[in-house]
């Protein structure tokens, strides 16, 4: 679809909602106005008023959208919120059915609802922003109300020192055909997988010192992938010995171990994991429907994950976590049932809920016509957040990605206030996050709400190769945190001052 501006140049705003409201439609930007289809958004200052314009013209039909914002209130948060307003005023008449996220173009939307809540908001409140700035549905508002409530819980238990831990390990079995992560498959990576661990022992070795010399505490730990499991038990013996030795764990509340695959996992695993500290595990079937499983590249069926569970518990877990993906080749509205039923049946703390975001890097890509049509979608998502809820689960934490079907969400949910908490502080950006391993992305939280990334070389080969420099980058980002924290310029996340949250009030 084509895309005009004319008195302002946010172009980034649009082209994210006209990816959630005409996902099949790439943007092409205009330099100049053109005649036919397209959008022209329009931006005008009068003496009193800003006023957003836009005009949509698809197949020959056309809608048009405008709001006004006062100029005493004019900030660059509340002048691109009119400009998305008016445009997705403009493309209602032109769409099949309400968009479920209204205006909202963002991957993070229960970050609006939960700094509402941390300035003294109330459920209330944060719904009617949801509804009077976003037109957002009422049962997405439900679901991002009540997940920044547990958010809200959440950031309660974390203090300016406290931080929050990741291990990645890019490695997998194989490769699932949706999947567009960074990831080395076991057979055409064996070889690297070794050195690969050497120097993440590195790695944890110099950030778990930097750590303690800069008074910091890590408040959840996360082992991520990539498939982790994709280790021998040997070799997760020696990661997580290491973590022991260097990251202390007097203030830890949360350490998960991403499970993943049930083919990666046996009792000895299982048994390493828990004895070593671990107190949270992922087993991910993503479907119960064998038929799916293998149209999706998953080697692995429904038993091996009823095995796998049963060998969790076994081993001494009783906070597990399941995913479950809505959107699935060859995978319907009952399947998709038939897969939620058997999983709640297993117990399981928490199950998360993804609706099937397609990537161009992802083999599935490609076979993109073999996918379920989006209604079938919406009624796979809309029956799990029903029966979840009728089942004691309640939301936690939600998220959205570009390309996901029906530009619906994924959402976490959490049974007898289970929470996920580094899901929780790594996607409302409430702690530092000190990463490590190949593709890591640090995060270093600072007041008024900035944020500033420190990203590792992303793919395996190059962090083994470039390990020095890596080593060297990590030690100078954490005598920086040792200096934010003398100065006392670490955040308290369980606060948000009046300039940080005076954008999100409602109109």
């Amino acid at each position: 679809m084509k895309l005009y501006l004319s008195g302002h140049t946010d172009r980034y705003a649009l082209e994210q909602l006209q990816l959630c409201l005409f996902p099949e439609e790439p943007m092409e930007y205009c330099e100049t106005p053109f005649r036919g289809d397209g959008a022209v958004s329009r931006l005008s200052r009068g003496r009193k008023y800003l006023t957003a314009t836009a005009k949509i013209t698809r197949n020959g039909v056309t809608g048009r959208g405008v709001q006004r914002l006062a100029l005493e209130r004019e900030s660059y948060a509340l002048r691109r919120r009119i400009l998305q307003r008016a445009y997705y005023l403009a493309a209602l008449s032109l769409l099949p059915a309400l968009p479920p996220w209204g205006a909202l173009s963002g991957v993070r939307p229960t970050k609006l609802t939960t700094r509402h809540l941390l300035e003294g908001g109330t459920p209330a409140s944060a719904d009617r922003l949801l509804e009077q700035s976003f037109f957002v549905t009422p049962a997405r508002r439900r679901l991002c109300v009540a997940a920044s409530l547990a958010s809200v819980e959440a950031a309660k238990k974390l203090a300016p020192t406290d931080i929050s831990v990741y291990i990645g390990i890019p490695f997998c079995p194989t490769r699932c055909s949706y999947c567009s992560f960074v990831s080395q498959t076991e057979g055409s990576a064996g070889k690297l997988l070794t050195p690969y661990l050497d120097c993440l022992l590195r790695e944890i070795e110099i950030v778990g010192t930097g750590l303690r010399a800069a008074g910091l505490s890590p408040r959840t730990l996360y082992i991520g992938g990539g498939t982790p499991t994709t280790l021998s038990a040997a070799q997760l013996r020696l990661l997580m010995e290491a973590i022991a030795r260097y990251f202390p764990a007097d203030r830890r509340i949360e350490y998960t171990v991403e499970g993943g695959r049930p083919d990666t996992l046996d009792l000895e695993k299982l048994k390493v994991i828990r004895e070593l500290g671990a107190d949270r595990m992922s087993i991910n079937p993503q479907t119960m429907n064998d038929a799916v499983l293998r149209a999706v590249g998953r080697p692995h069926t429904a038993a091996d994950v009823e095995r796998a569970y049963a060998q969790a518990v076994e081993a001494g877990f009783t906070s597990i976590n399941m995913d479950l993906i809505a959107g699935l080749p060859g995978d319907d509205p009952e399947s998709f049932a038939d897969s939620l039923k058997r999983v709640m049946d297993l117990g399981p703390s928490n199950v998360t809920v993804h609706t099937l975001a397609l990537k161009k890097g992802a083999e599935l890509f490609s076979r993109r016509a073999e996918l379920p049509p989006q209604e079938a979608v919406e009624a796979m998502v809309d029956h799990a957040n029903a029966v979840l809820s009728a089942g004691g689960y309640a939301p936690y934490y939600l998220y959205r990605q570009k390309y996901m079907s029906g530009s619906l969400e994924n959402v976490g949910w959490c049974r007898d206030g289970d929470l996920g908490f580094y899901n929780i502080y790594m996607m409302e950006e409430l702690s530092s996050i000190l990463a490590l391993g190949g593709g890591a992305v640090s995060k270093r939280n600072l007041p008024e709400h900035r944020l500033e990334r420190q990203c590792n070389p992303k793919y395996p080969n190059q962090y083994v190769e470039r390990i020095e420099e890596v080593l060297a980058e990590k030690a100078a980002l954490l005598e920086q945190i040792r200096r934010d924290t003398e100065a006392g310029l670490c955040r308290d996340p369980s606060k948000i001052t009046e300039r940080e949250g005076a954008n999100f009030h409602a109109d």
